[in-house]
């Protein structure tokens, strides 16, 4: 179970990294223009790059307190606002009729939450 809680961290952390990473750098015209993103021409700069930030730090959250053992309980912590992340995202693209890319958020939300309850419960870093 800690290894299947690892990997779902894990690809949960790429995940939002690379979206984060991307709303940070992309410029906000062309990311407009990409699949699934065109979105994000209707939110305004700092929103965009606001929400960049929180994906980074909520991949930094799944991993680096664990590794380094400085505030573990921020692992489960993390998978939980990547949780809400997700429900938003869901929310947003329904909204837009982008059902591929909610779908894709179905399963990234079920990664947060299975990382959430397995380091809340039965793995926990805690104790």
């Amino acid at each position: 179970m800690n290894l299947a809680l690892w990997i779902c961290a894990g690809l949960l952390a790429v995940v939002l990294l690379t979206g984060g990473v991307g709303k940070l750098i992309v410029p906000q015209e062309k990311m407009a223009g990409m699949p699934g993103a065109g979105w994000t021409g209707d939110v305004s700069v700092g929103f965009l790059k606001g929400l960049g930030a929180i994906e980074v730090l909520g991949a930094v959250g799944l991993i680096l307190p664990a590794v380094t053992d400085i505030a573990p309980v921020l692992v489960p912590v993390a998978a939980v606002g990547a949780v809400l992340l997700m429900v938003g995202a869901m929310a947003t693209h329904l909204r837009r009729d982008e059902v591929m890319s909610a779908a894709a958020n179905l399963v990234y939300l079920t990664l947060a939450a299975f990382v959430a309850w397995g380091r809340f419960g039965p793995e926990s870093f805690i104790g």
